[in-house]
């Protein structure tokens, strides 16, 4: 990626978002920001006791990190966040036009193995299945790229600087 955008590494629940955020922000040169961290001690609470939030919990989240990402304009950065519906990735780049996606894709079957095996994290697995339900993929018009989970954290790493190099190229 030529210009400093700021990305937002999102999917749903075990696609590897603080795995790759990290390693993303590191191969772009620019800091990171992880989504959970931003989110109000109501919000963990009812997560960890396997109940799903709703839109009203969500917006402040997002507002937040959409601040974080407004005061990142033109110097880049990259956070993680869900983002699982249009609405919600609308209200980032509300606050953050210059915004670019970074969809983390996975079957159902990879991602739940992959919660699983994960230690120290609110999200239980039980509640998978409603991050799947929520989700809307991006649209042709939301600026972004999908990137498949298969793979060490590195090839996916790879794999999305290229696919937000190719943004960055002009159309023929």
């Amino acid at each position: 990626m030529r210009s400093p955008h700021v990305v937002v590494v999102m999917g749903v629940a075990g696609t590897g978002k603080t795995t790759i955020g990290p390693l993303l922000a590191a191969r772009l040169g620019v800091p990171y920001a992880e989504g959970d961290d931003f989110h109000p001690e109501a919000n963990i609470a009812k997560m960890s006791a396997g109940v799903p939030l709703d839109d009203t919990d969500r917006w402040p989240w997002l507002d937040a990190i959409g601040a974080w990402a407004h005061g990142r304009a033109g110097l880049g950065g990259v956070v993680s966040c869900s983002a699982l519906k249009r609405s919600y990735r609308d209200r980032l780049r509300a606050a953050a036009p210059e915004l670019v996606f970074v969809h983390l894709i996975g079957d159902r079957e990879l991602v739940g193995e992959r919660m699983t095996h994960r230690q120290g994290h609110f999200m239980p697995t039980a509640l998978l299945d409603s991050q799947f339900a929520t989700l809307q993929p991006l649209l042709a018009d939301e600026p972004g790229v999908a990137v498949d989970i298969s793979g060490t954290p590195e090839e996916i790493t790879e794999r999305a600087v290229a696919a937000l190099g190719e943004l960055d190229r002009p159309s023929p």
